[in-house]
């Protein structure tokens, strides 16, 4: 899809060699992609602690599944 844009030329630069990105459509592609993951982050992080009767999980694997089977 093309669109046109107005991107200040020094920070369109800058973004390029921050991200190592080879073309201005690159570097603006990795930094969209960069802000929607950060949002998503944000959303998960403000649900931490709002399942008051979740339990965390085992850490430790049980005896069974953590034996290796062998051949005989």
């Amino acid at each position: 899809m093309k669109k046109t844009l107005h991107i200040d030329e020094e920070l369109l630069r800058e973004a390029r060699e921050a991200s190592g990105a080879a073309t201005d459509t690159e570097a603006v592609r990795l930094g969209l992609e960069s802000l929607v993951l950060r949002q998503a982050y944000q959303r998960l992080r403000k649900l931490r602690g709002s399942n008051k009767t979740a339990v965390a999980p085992s850490r430790r694997r049980n005896d069974a599944s953590s034996r290796k089977q062998t051949v005989a």
